[in-house]
């Protein structure tokens, strides 16, 4: 489907069957948004495409309105996870050009790299404002500037700097996600939809509601419509897992993003060490049940984006419905290593949330490896005291086999768990 395309929305006349109040599909928040027939435009709690209205409960709308206005004139942390994908980069942007019409000053930051090309392009082309901190660099600075810290695309669980802020006594002020609850959550303001496909979604319907008027005319605004339908895009498998509400939103950024800039970004080129990653793992892969697994080794931390960009190719093999890719990331900066893995799946009974956190548990202090979303997953386990000290290759190697197996018998055990996954002489 091409993007322009959606323009078309803005011109179709939607009519739609009343939904019986018993059968109307809730999402997971605070005040379930509700999908609903209109004949008029929406006022400033909701947004419209020809007939058909998405609205957001005005209560919510209103308890993010009072947030901002509560903290007006302060300065907060926009903190993404380690290796943010273009769907916390374009929320995060959006973020913060709403929080600017309270006079409010976001700095937005993450702790890991960009690797994936389009990433790296992302930011790069549209002039996005995300910065990297190491937890060096974090510790350096002086965090009693900052009243309150935002997160978006996320929920502190998987950004090295939350410990870091957490230190510094900076309360959490919004949260933002479309993945599942992962643990206790004390924010002000907060808005988890695990129904919604894109966080950039949930984002372009605070726009449709009025909490930023986009224009045309500004061009910070065109860039960030043109990333908040490039996160969109991202996170809904180029539109094919999209629902109802992605399309809308899709349609309302269609007015206002830059097609030939998008285009720019998606053609970004692969790395050569990345189509090395994606040949480890062709190489390394073992399949059961339809199930792709390969670890491909040591990975560079600038590479760690190659790991997913694997696991979506190798997903695209014949009889394979779901693959894993992970590897052991290396920080030399920091002296840390970690295990980075991603899941892909075209099966829509295998849900990768429910999946990775029964292979990979928990750490002792509840929180999980991993989680994912429709369609996709991840999980990250740091490797503590055995971090580091690669110099010797023979004990490099014996470390990679012994995490190799591990995690091979962990998630072999739910692909079959009839079967002993490693194997002895």
């Amino acid at each position: 489907m091409q993007l322009n395309s959606l323009k078309v929305l803005d011109n179709l006349p939607i009519t739609v069957e009343p939904i019986p109040k018993e059968h109307s599909p809730d999402i997971e928040t605070d005040n379930p948004t509700h999908h609903s027939p209109a004949s008029t435009p929406a006022n400033g709690d909701g947004t419209h495409i020809g007939q058909r209205c998405i609205l957001l409960p005005s209560q919510k709308i209103e308890a993010l309105r009072a947030t901002f206005e509560k903290h007006q004139h302060e300065r907060q942390l926009v903190i993404l996870q380690d290796f943010p994908d273009p769907d916390a980069l374009s929320s995060a942007w959006a973020y913060q050009l709403m929080a600017e019409q309270y006079d409010i000053q976001c700095d937005i930051i993450y702790a890991g790299t960009l690797s994936h090309q389009e990433n790296i392009a992302l930011v790069k082309l549209t002039g996005l404002p995300a910065h990297r901190w190491t937890l060096q660099t974090t510790k350096s600075k002086d965090l009693s500037i900052y009243k309150g810290c935002a997160l978006i695309d996320n929920q502190g669980t998987t950004s090295q700097l939350m410990s870091l802020v957490q230190e510094a006594g900076i309360p959490i002020v919004v949260v933002v996600d479309h993945h599942s609850l992962q643990g206790e959550l004390k924010a002000e303001f907060s808005d988890l939809r695990p129904s919604v496909r894109a966080t950039a979604t949930i984002f372009t319907q605070y726009l449709q509601a009025g909490m930023l008027a986009l224009d045309n005319s500004i061009n910070h605004h065109v860039k960030c419509a043109t990333a908040l339908m490039h996160g969109l895009r991202s996170d809904t498998n180029r539109l094919m897992q999209a629902q109802e509400e992605d399309f809308l939103a899709a349609g309302y950024l269609s007015r206002f993003y830059d097609s030939q800039l998008l285009n720019a970004i998606l053609q970004a080129n692969r790395s050569k060490r990345v189509m090395d990653v994606i040949e480890r793992s062709l190489k390394n892969r073992i399949v059961q049940n339809n199930f792709s697994i390969a670890g491909v080794g040591y990975l560079r931390y600038d590479d760690r984006d190659a790991i997913p960009q694997a696991a979506d190719f190798i997903v695209t093999e014949e009889n394979v419905h779901t693959a894993v890719v992970y590897g052991i990331v290396h920080d030399e900066d920091e002296e840390l290593e970690v295990v980075i893995g991603s899941l892909r799946t075209t099966k829509l009974t295998l849900d990768p949330d429910e999946f990775i956190k029964e292979a990979f548990g928990q750490d002792n202090q509840g929180r999980f490896f991993g989680g994912g979303r429709t369609g996709a997953g991840g999980f990250e386990i740091p490797m503590g005291f055995l971090s580091g000290s690669n110099e010797n290759s023979a004990y490099a190697k014996m470390k990679w086999e012994v995490y190799d197996s591990q995690i091979k018998q962990k998630l072999l055990r739910l692909v079959n768990p009839r079967d002993n996954p490693i194997q002895t002489e």
